[in-house]
């Protein structure tokens, strides 16, 4: 027995009309949050995306989407796809490992519980995001789960840089539409706490 996790078709046709090199924060959250908007639009998954990119140079590795409805399967939120499609382009399972750069991991949203708690593991320098995950929740009804109040400082004691509210608004305008679009909710137990 096995499973996978593979992109749609359209997140492999957008990423190659990227450049290669997204120098600023900015342009990478960009296309973060236009790939978050495509991905439930075009009913591949649900409202996030996420993006390794060499935290020092801006060079894309991998940009990444959620794929929990379509994959039946709670676990492929889209920092946890993107971490493994970086890690398997690079052939590491460590992206903090001897002799490579610094990445950043740059999602849409504040990681749920879940997400998270992969951070560390993954081997990434830095953590950026767009939307925080109490106006995720208010706007959606998404359950982000539990999170560390200390959670910004538990990462920057492991050497994670956490830089927050990139381009929120245009996030959180992403999220509204999804919100009136009719799109599953699908948090476990329905939603039930």
């Amino acid at each position: 027995m096995h499973f996978k996790v593979e992109l749609p078709d359209w997140v492999l046709e957008e990423s190659a009309k990227l450049p290669e090199v997204m120098p600023t924060l900015e342009s990478q959250m960009e296309a973060v949050i236009r790939f978050s908007k495509l991905n439930y639009e075009k009913d591949t998954g649900g409202p996030f995306a996420a993006g390794i990119f060499e935290k020092e140079t801006g060079k894309r590795v991998v940009i990444g989407v959620n794929r929990v409805v379509p994959g039946n399967n709670s676990t492929a939120h889209a920092e946890i796809v993107t971490i493994a499609m970086a890690q398997a382009m690079l052939k590491t399972f460590d992206l903090g490992g001897p002799e490579m750069p610094n990445y950043r991991l740059v999602v849409n949203a504040r990681p749920c519980a879940m997400c998270f708690g992969s951070i560390p593991w993954s081997g990434v320098r830095s953590l950026a995001f767009a939307a925080c995950g109490e106006e995720v929740e208010k706007i959606t009804g998404f359950d982000e789960g539990p999170i560390h109040p200390q959670w910004q400082q538990e990462l920057r004691n492991r050497d994670i840089e956490v830089i927050e509210h990139v381009m929120a608004e245009q996030a959180y305008e992403v999220f509204r539409e999804f919100a009136n679009s009719g799109s599953p909710i699908y948090n476990g137990r329905g939603g039930d706490s």
